[in-house]
């Protein structure tokens, strides 16, 4: 057993894994562009089926012009914390395995899965780097694959906050009740030898 972070493990792990949590509060301090590109350089050395790399990370800092319309593409109760976040990165993927031998694109199955395991590795890298990240589904997908112009046969997966943690009373009332590391369900409930189990 592992304890870290006011969590606690069955079996024993590295600490890491309990101490990566999604916070909402933030500083809104400046980051820099160096320290975004080593964050993604991590997460885009997630492994792929067929080493495919279906991922695209397409990001805005809140110093660059672009961050109002990045931020527009969250959902309103999301954009009332994710607005003190250094970076947003919206994760891409590509539905179709295009080969270079000039052959009709095929649907690619694992694109979603690949992309969340890029995913993974950013918010470790993350954690690494001193910053924390909060991943998002509450996003206008639709929109985003319009607005930043995400090629035919991309979908768009999530978006991420990135940024120094900031103190809970950043956030509003009902958000800084959330703001603690939560906790996960007994592996009993989610690991099944020979078989699903009811």
């Amino acid at each position: 057993m592992t304890s870290s972070n006011n969590r606690h493990s069955e079996y024993s792990i590295h600490p890491m894994f309990l101490d990566r949590w999604s916070p909402r509060a933030f500083t809104g301090e400046a980051m820099s562009e160096a320290d975004l590109l080593t964050i993604l350089e991590a997460a885009h050395w997630a492994p792929s089926g067929s080493n495919y790399q279906p991922w695209r990370f397409v990001y805005a800092l809140n110093t660059a012009p672009e961050w109002e319309t990045f931020l527009g593409l969250l959902v309103e109760s999301n954009q009332v914390w994710a607005k003190s976040a250094s970076a947003l990165v919206f994760l891409f993927s590509d539905t179709l395995s295009r080969r270079d031998d000039g052959s009709e694109p095929r649907p690619f199955r694992s694109h979603s899965f690949d992309t969340g395991a890029a995913w993974a590795l950013l918010a470790l890298q993350a954690m690494h780097s001193g910053y924390a990240a909060h991943a998002m589904g509450g996003v206008d997908f639709e929109r985003a694959v319009e607005v930043l112009g995400a090629p035919s046969g991309y979908r768009a997966e999530a978006a991420v906050a990135i940024g120094h943690r900031g103190d809970k009373s950043l956030l509003p009332p009902t958000l800084q009740e959330r703001e603690v590391p939560n906790q996960r369900k007994p592996l009993s409930a989610v690991t099944f030898s020979g078989g699903f189990k009811a």
